[in-house]
């Protein structure tokens, strides 16, 4: 079974149990707490339980999956992901929810999503990462530039949120620029 370990975080495939607590923090939380700073303008209609499971079973290459969870003390708190923007010239894009806020500002995500990106780096031949956000998310403009991630666009006004437009934030990391910055990386994060 694949696992990445750090020092606060593993990042490893799902079980069942997981899946479960994804799917409730994801479609039946009330409170929806992670929403508010992960694509809150992204309107979601709720699949079922099995459709959201199957999801779970894509790889972004053979043997490579395109999502892994986040534990921490022994507890599922999010998930690190990726989905292809164009296969064709190797586009993917990555991206981190930490859904328990009693994880959030720890560290936590900054180790998940390093983890994340030099696993995807050491196992497949891409070139380049990418990273979508909004204006308002500054603690994950935050993150990607502690990890060496660079703007690349900035589209003014293209979300709005409670009314109040934001900009949209496209930040990517080349190859080189990781092999650049990561040890810098990890040995500040101590991973």
């Amino acid at each position: 079974m694949l696992q990445i370990e750090g020092n606060q975080v593993l990042l490893r495939k799902a079980t069942e149990t997981d899946l479960d607590q994804l799917y409730h923090w994801k479609y039946e939380d009330p409170v929806q707490e992670a929403k508010k700073w992960n694509g809150p303008y992204i309107v979601e209609e709720k699949i079922s339980k099995d459709a959201y499971k199957k999801q779970w079973e894509e790889d972004i290459y053979p043997g490579i999956p395109d999502a892994l969870i986040i534990s921490a003390n022994q507890q599922t708190i999010g998930y690190v992901g990726s989905y292809w923007v164009d296969k064709n010239t190797d586009w993917l894009e990555t991206g981190i929810v930490i859904y328990d806020p009693d994880y959030w500002n720890g560290g936590y995500g900054t180790e998940a999503y390093q983890l994340w990106i030099d696993f995807l780096f050491s196992h497949t031949e891409l070139h380049r990462l990418g990273m979508s956000t909004w204006s308002g998310n500054g603690r994950m403009i935050k993150v990607a530039e502690k990890l060496g991630m660079k703007e690349e666009a900035r589209i003014r006004e293209a979300r709005a949120v409670d009314g109040i437009p934001y900009d949209a934030v496209k930040m990517g990391i080349l190859r080189r620029e990781w092999e650049e910055v990561r040890t810098k990386v990890f040995n500040r994060e101590g991973v």
